[in-house]
């Protein structure tokens, strides 16, 4: 206590260790003056860092995680309850909110909010990729099939690409209940349609941009890391839960060898149409703050920035659209 200098009281800080060890974020060896205290990998999970401060501190000098981390998913993930009662009961609340709301809603009306939540998901999602299109763009393009002047072709058909994989997922939601490689797989394919990006699993080594984290590089061990998460995610209850880990663990996965993030979020809206809740646009949501709270989570597998800005887009998804 006198070297850390904290300037409180060891009374204090007793209290907080309890307080920690009892919350699951640090455990214990030994008894008395012999006792040790260990980081558990909930902590790891779920603690609170600050983005600013996290990325003050340059590249080469931050302590991350550069590989796969092969305990996350069939170990770490299954054993902590990534969302705390609080947040469960928020999400409960907006369930059961937007299923009220849904419950005599005519099929034509449920149709025209989808595709104006699928015009402003197709735009924020393809920004995140670094399309430059607008808003008023896109809505121009997936409406009236007017293309924007001075842009790349690609752009248009990344955005079109969204607009065919949401048309799928709505036609036929029940193919959504759980996740599967082969579900990933067909998603994937129509969003990159006509972009030239090689279908189905890479045999490839990818490397992702502002980051020193790796993804797995053999095609084997890629296939067993999207089982292990489908297992995990179908094993879920709670579809916002399903939702989130699907939005992260296929981005940490990159199964494929372009268009992972895309696939990402059209299979986690999948999940949520399927099991009957409101899909999520992220309209509100700024591309660098998305990327950032992402490569986080690759670097220190923490999602405390992701699940924030998750869960305030569950809230302005059921504030802004049906």
């Amino acid at each position: 206590m006198d070297g850390l200098d904290l300037g409180v009281k060891d009374t204090q800080m007793k209290k907080f260790l309890s307080s920690c060890i009892a919350d699951g974020f640090v455990r214990t060896e030994g008894k008395a003056r012999a006792t040790r205290y260990f980081i558990t990998p909930k902590a790891h999970l779920l603690r609170t860092i600050d983005l600013d401060t996290y990325y003050a501190t340059p590249i080469a000098n931050r302590a991350m995680q550069t590989s796969y981390n092969f305990e996350l998913i069939r170990e770490e993930l299954p054993r902590v309850d990534i969302l705390t009662a609080d947040e469960r009961k928020f999400l409960t609340d907006r369930e059961v909110a937007f299923r009220e709301r849904m419950k005599d809603m005519p099929r034509a009306i449920y149709l025209k909010e989808m595709e104006r939540l699928g015009i402003d998901l197709s735009w924020k999602s393809s920004e995140i990729e670094g399309n430059t299109y607008t808003l008023l763009e896109t809505v121009n393009l997936l409406k009236d099939k007017i293309e924007a002047k001075g842009k790349k072709r690609e752009e248009a058909i990344m955005l079109l690409n969204h607009k065919e994989a949401l048309k799928a997922i709505v036609e036929r939601p029940e193919w959504f209940q759980t996740i599967s490689l082969s579900r990933m797989e067909d998603i994937h394919s129509l969003l990159i349609e006509g972009l030239g990006v090689e279908r189905n699993l890479r045999h490839i080594r990818v490397g992702i941009s502002g980051t020193n984290y790796r993804p797995l590089d053999v095609e084997a061990q890629i296939r067993e890391a999207v089982e292990d998460m489908c297992v995990l995610v179908n094993g879920k209850e709670d579809p916002y839960e399903k939702a989130m880990l699907t939005l992260l663990l296929i981005a940490y996965i990159q199964p494929f060898a372009d268009g992972n993030k895309r696939t990402s979020r059209l299979m986690s809206n999948a999940l949520l149409i399927a099991n009957g809740v409101c899909p999520l646009s992220f309209r509100t949501v700024a591309a660098d703050d998305y990327r950032a709270a992402l490569l986080l989570f690759y670097e220190q597998n923490n999602i405390s920035a992701f699940k924030r800005m998750f869960l305030e887009q569950v809230e302005f998804a059921l504030r802004e659209y049906f």
